[in-house]
């Protein structure tokens, strides 16, 4: 069949068409995004300006928060400003750069998540060897992988978009651009593409989950025969990597893991993984973390730059 592609812009259909409703989302999201670029910011210059920089840990969290920015900046500054507008549309192409740059960001979070819980499995289950396993030359290369994973699983979601025909209706029943909403927009049969997605996205999604549940379960049985304090200890650097992974993955779990299709509860659970969690992952890696409230006082409170001199 002849690849023919009619359509030259996408209607989104946004959250709610009820003008108080968006007056609201309006102030609700924007104020979220703000908040997510003061929390993320804050938690980068604060790794960077401290000799947390050199742990592994934060070496990883420094790079989760720059993922967060990104990856929410994808989609909520254009949230916002459709919330203001009466008729939302989104021309094909930057309708396909959305889904290309969402779900390489979403990607890079995923495996990054993956990685860190690697990285937690290591320092508590094998202590002595954890400077060696773990050095920044690994660090680097795990890094890379994360990226490079990400960018293979974006290309192939992009390139089965691209390749559906749309030759009719155009209205995407969202806030933005994601698969299952355009497969149900296309003019032909999706069932082998629609499979193809659930294999590509909501594989990668179950089985990073999986491995990140299984490093934990193994956590756990290693730290069983530790001390009280020694267990309380490792727990705690772990709960706050547990809040955030549960906060991201169920969502996109309950989205991407099941047969293509769109249900109205899509919209609510798009906001936990693309503005909700990337809010709350500053808040939970710092009131948690010991090591990160003592950075953060050190650089923004006993800083020269900042201690306001008195006047002579």
């Amino acid at each position: 069949m002849e690849n023919i592609n009619n359509v030259t812009e996408f209607i989104l259909l946004g959250l709610s068409h009820n003008r108080k409703i968006k007056n609201f989302c309006f102030l609700l999201f924007l104020f979220c995004y703000i908040a997510i670029w003061m929390g993320n910011l804050l938690i980068i210059i604060s790794i960077i300006c401290s000799q947390l920089r050199d742990q592994p840990m934060y070496f990883f969290l420094n790079y989760l928060a720059l993922s967060d920015l990104c990856y929410t900046s994808t989609v909520t500054p254009k949230l916002v400003s459709d919330l203001l507008k009466e008729r939302n549309t989104i021309s094909y192409n930057n309708c396909m750069a959305q889904l290309f740059t969402m779900h390489f960001f979403g990607g890079i979070e995923i495996f990054l998540l993956t990685v860190m819980a690697y990285d937690r499995y290591v320092a508590i289950c094998m202590p002595l060897h954890y400077t060696i396993i773990m050095n920044l030359r690994k660090c680097n290369a795990l890094m890379f992988v994360c990226c490079v994973g990400a960018f293979l699983h974006s290309f192939v979601q992009t390139f089965l978009t691209i390749t559906l025909p749309f030759c009719g209706p155009n209205e995407i029943d969202h806030y933005f651009c994601d698969v299952y909403p355009l497969l149900k927009l296309a003019c032909t049969d999706t069932h082998i593409i629609g499979t193809l997605v659930i294999a590509n996205t909501g594989m990668v999604v179950f089985v990073t989950f999986v491995v990140l549940m299984l490093s934990y379960v193994l956590i756990l049985y290693t730290i069983r025969v530790y001390p009280p304090k020694s267990r309380s200890k490792a727990l705690s650097t772990c709960s706050s990597h547990i809040t955030v992974v549960v906060l991201f993955f169920v969502p996109a779990l309950l989205i991407y893991i099941r047969p293509a299709a769109t249900f109205p509860e899509d919209k609510v659970f798009a906001l936990f993984y693309t503005i909700i969690a990337p809010m709350f992952n500053p808040l939970i890696y710092t009131l948690r973390n010991t090591e990160m409230k003592n950075a953060l006082i050190k650089v923004w409170c006993q800083n020269p730059l900042f201690i306001r001199k008195p006047l002579i």
